[in-house]
């Protein structure tokens, strides 16, 4: 009970409650943007109406997300301030910086085309709304891209060095470009798009077992059924090579990622915990441990 007047532990808990409501939506809002872009891409090549009534309804569901992701990422900006404001301050040149890239780049270029996409249906040419479609999908991908760079820049910070305690930029591409930017950036695009999938196979499913409009659906089931194919094993790869890049270059936040304590002996691998729950006074973990070998 005492961690309820720790303001650090009150702040750290209204962050991570704000972050996990708000990752829901633009997952599936960017991966969405994608899959849109491929169902009109195919009506305007084909000429199958099908691929038209795809891409208007599950367009329904961009906007629900595109709409509640605003909406719940506004908190996430000022909590920077609010919740951790010496960091902002000390940082601010370049994370605050990130940020507003983030916000005049690529959400502008999202929210600016967004309503000849949802609403300029048979109101401009074809092509035109077409290209309204691939704007928005491209500021979806450039938020992907800006937030995820600031992240990556947190975890392993480069071009830059403390002058007067404040960060000074010395060279933007090198703080861009860290370590663990291609990692962050490519892992959470592709989320992005398995998550979308799964949404919209899953969706699709549900309206199949209940026999509604059966031929639409499995269409866009078996379209998401082959997306996750081919996107999942991707995915994996990627959270492999991201967490051997975590290990390489924050080894203590590895091991918590883990859920280890002490490093293990030489010649003797870790042991793998299932199931586990910290004790921070004993530095152990409680729980269903398996001991393994290297």
């Amino acid at each position: 009970m005492e961690n309820l007047h720790d303001p650090v532990f009150l702040s750290r808990l209204q962050f991570a409650v704000t972050a996990m409501f708000h990752i829901l939506w633009p997952l599936t809002t960017v991966g969405l943007s994608i899959i849109l872009v491929v169902f009109e891409g195919l009506w305007l090549k084909t000429g199958d109406v099908d691929y038209y009534r795809h891409a208007r309804f599950w367009a329904k569901l961009f906007l629900l997300n595109f709409s509640v992701g605003v909406i719940s990422g506004l908190p996430l900006e000022f909590e920077f301030g609010t919740n951790w404001s010496r960091f902002a301050m000390v940082t601010g040149e370049f994370f605050g910086n990130i940020l507003g890239y983030e916000g005049a780049m690529a959400f502008m270029l999202e929210a600016g085309f967004l309503g000849i996409m949802l609403f300029g249906w048979m109101r401009v040419p074809p092509v035109i709304h077409f290209l309204a479609t691939c704007m928005v999908a491209i500021g979806a991908s450039l938020s992907v891209f800006w937030i995820l760079v600031a992240n990556s820049w947190m975890q392993t910070p480069a071009g830059i060095h403390l002058e007067n305690n404040r960060v000074v930029v010395d060279s933007y591409f090198e703080a861009i470009f860290n370590k663990n930017m291609p990692w962050g950036v490519l892992h959470m695009w592709f989320a992005c798009l398995a998550t979308s999938f799964f949404v919209i196979g899953g969706l699709s499913a549900w309206y199949i077992l209940r026999r509604k409009n059966t031929i639409f659906f499995l269409k866009s089931f078996k379209f998401a059924l082959m997306g996750a194919i081919f996107v999942v094993p991707i995915q994996i790869s990627l959270g492999h090579g991201s967490g051997r890049e975590v290990f390489a270059n924050q080894p203590a936040k590895g091991a918590a990622i883990e859920a280890h304590w002490a490093t293990n002996q030489t010649d003797q691998g870790a042991d793998w915990h299932p199931l586990a729950w910290p004790n921070p006074m004993e530095q152990k973990m409680i729980g269903l441990s398996l001991s393994r070998t290297v």
